[in-house]
């Protein structure tokens, strides 16, 4: 691994230098209608000089094809170190994806911890656990390692939401006003449940800046986002609520639970509990010393990432190179505590894990997550009527207003396309940085990765979750 960290180093510092160079050499002539050389030769008229980018397109291209084949040569000559600690067990039938999650390892795209198991028809037959809790402590990753698994946390936000339409304290089709009066001014009088599940309730980005003291405050938060006016026409569009979505939620099942409880007691009295489940929206501080330590992935590792998968570097460009007004960049600076960044990493606060927040700080185990949502397909926690709504999307074209990419999705759920059988979906949500749980209904399978050495992307665009999910599917 070293060796490998010196070459790519060694490369990263070559193409600095050589863009650095080219940044240097630009063109010392210029020209308009009617001006001539030294030589009496006539120049075109270039009212507008290429980008640097256009000029140096070539050499870019090769240097970075020079990059992928000396991390091809490296690869098939270093040999990567084994996974020392793997724990747990996988049913024969699914030997393979044992096989991937060492893999992962040993091609060190897995470089802290990770788990994952996987639930058939109720039972669980993948439940594995490798690497570290924390690399810089040489922590191990034990069974009894707990995570945070940001957005996966959505589909039990969804669920909490579901149980109580089942139980008929509330319908997706009503509106939001109905159980909140005070919601119904600037514009969010016609918003229902079912358009805040589905992102269409235009409250992606609040303008009011949150401080940490609100965001434990439900009552503060209620009334922010009462006052606050839509980002868009409600039920227009459909855009990402990447951390709204965890205080809307909450504020609904606040107003709809007979017991006006909050999403993290609701959840645990009314799910985990009665189903002896480990995960916590809102993790009690005794137990802080179980939860591993997220790491972000160094400047090198995107770089690898970006190569093996150049999509990576597409959505980069659409979160990162937004202007100032848009709605993907407010969503990004409030709240300005909530950060995931090379300078800072508030994921790792042990106060930010007691907050109950339901779009992003879950912390639980991979059994447990997708002990969770065996239970939901088996209809053991909402009926089986309900479940059978939530098998395909209820969004499934056009471009997310935040992201600018498609993004299937419906009833606080994300869904994926099967990557083997053509027009069926996985349901369940992925997180940022690799977490995800998925669904596949029709033969009842549950995937619940988890990791906290942080990838780039999330879903489908994160490779050790996307070679596991194959892994299992093509093992039915």
């Amino acid at each position: 691994m070293a060796v490998m960290q010196l070459a790519y180093a060694h490369a990263a510092r070559v193409a600095a230098t050589a863009a650095a160079k080219m940044h240097e050499e630009t063109p010392h002539e210029t020209a308009t209608n009617g001006t001539s050389n030294r030589c009496g030769t006539r120049l075109r008229h270039d009212p507008a000089p290429r980008p640097f980018w256009a000029r140096h397109y070539v050499r870019y291209a090769t240097g970075i094809l020079c990059i992928v084949l000396l991390i091809e040569q490296l690869d098939l000559i270093i040999q990567m170190p084994k996974l020392d600690n793997l724990v747990g067990f996988a049913h024969p039938q699914f030997a393979k994806v044992e096989k991937v999650f060492r893999k992962n390892f040993h091609d060190g795209w897995e470089r802290e911890g990770a788990a994952i198991a996987v639930y058939h028809k109720g039972e669980l037959v993948v439940d594995l656990q490798g690497g570290y809790a924390d690399a810089s402590a040489l922590r191990k990753w034990t069974p009894q390692t707990r995570t945070v698994v940001f957005s996966a946390t959505k589909a039990v936000g969804a669920l909490c939401i579901a149980l109580l339409v089942d139980r008929g304290h509330l319908r997706y089709s009503d509106l939001v006003s109905q159980y909140w009066p005070e919601f119904a001014q600037n514009g969010k009088e016609n918003i229902t449940v079912d358009w805040i599940m589905s992102h269409r309730a235009g409250l992606a980005a609040l303008d009011e800046p949150i401080s940490r003291e609100d965001a434990f405050n439900p009552e503060r938060i209620g009334e922010i986002i009462a006052r606050q006016k839509p980002n868009w026409i409600p039920g227009t569009k459909s855009g990402y609520h990447a951390l709204t979505y965890g205080w809307l939620v909450d504020q609904l099942i606040r107003r709809a639970d007979p017991k006006k409880r909050g999403i993290g007691q609701f959840f645990r009295e009314e799910i985990a509990q009665p189903h002896g489940i480990d995960f916590h929206i809102g993790l009690p501080p005794e137990e802080e010393h179980t939860v591993s330590r997220i790491s972000l992935p160094s400047n090198l590792h995107v770089m690898k990432e970006i190569i093996y998968d150049p999509r990576i570097l597409i959505m980069l460009a659409i979160l990162y190179l937004r202007p100032p007004n848009s709605i993907a960049w407010k969503v990004r600076e409030n709240p300005q505590w909530f950060k995931l960044q090379s300078d800072m990493n508030t994921f790792n606060d042990p106060e930010l894990h007691r907050m109950e927040q339901a779009a992003a700080l879950g912390i639980t185990k991979a059994r447990d997550l997708g002990k969770i949502f065996a239970l939901f397909q088996q209809g053991k926690i909402v009926s089986k009527e309900l479940v059978s709504l939530f098998k395909e999307p209820q969004i499934s074209n056009g471009l997310d207003e935040v992201i600018l990419a498609p993004m299937a999705k419906g009833h606080g759920f994300l869904y994926e396309k099967h990557p083997y059988k053509r027009g069926h979906w996985l349901v369940g949500h992925p997180g940022y940085g690799g977490s995800s749980v998925m669904m596949e209904m029709e033969n009842e399978i549950v995937i619940a990765y988890v990791s906290n050495g942080l990838k780039t992307g999330m879903g489908e665009l994160t490779r050790t979750y996307r070679l596991l999910r194959n892994a299992v599917l093509s093992s039915l």
